[in-house]
């Protein structure tokens, strides 16, 4: 598999779109009509938070990078991981699932949270979504709460970079 991964950039936005749209309402998917979309995009490349896996030229997977004040006043977090960033977004293609790449992502995630500074990384995912659990399982997160956020319960995890 020969694939690059990349800063996105505003050229990148229609297949983003396309790629959040393909998504949205797949199983345990919290995403909505409205969210991620153009705000969410906007509001990531504002920041350079958000990277494209492109194969061939074309966008496969994404993820950005965050921090965000109302996951960060959960109060499970261990506080010896600040500061934390947090991996948001990551989607993949329906068409491109099972391949390994929101690893890939994910690996890349981290990579860059740390490249930047954090100590810590965190992320939250639908308690009753095997596949995104698995995905996550092989880097040794752990589980530090659960929540209820986006009329889904989440499993909050968090690792030392």
């Amino acid at each position: 598999m020969e694939y690059t991964i990349v800063k996105a950039t505003e050229e990148d936005r229609e297949e983003l779109l396309a790629l959040y749209e393909a998504l949205k309402g797949t199983e345990f998917c919290a995403w909505d009509e409205e969210y991620p979309g153009d705000e969410s995009i906007d509001w990531d490349l504002s920041r350079d938070a958000l990277y494209v896996l492109k194969e061939n030229g074309k966008i496969k997977a994404a993820i950005s990078i965050e921090v965000d004040e109302e996951v960060d006043a959960f109060p499970f977090w261990d506080k010896e991981l600040e500061p934390f960033g947090e991996l948001a977004r990551l989607g993949v293609l329906p068409e491109e699932q099972n391949r390994g790449l929101a690893r890939v992502m994910i690996r890349f995630g981290m990579d860059e949270l740390k490249r930047r500074g954090f100590k810590g990384v965190r992320f939250m995912v639908n308690k009753q979504n095997p596949k995104a659990i698995r995905s996550y399982a092989v880097f040794g997160f752990h589980v530090a709460g659960e929540t209820n956020i986006y009329d889904q319960d989440m499993l909050c995890y968090e690792k030392e970079l």
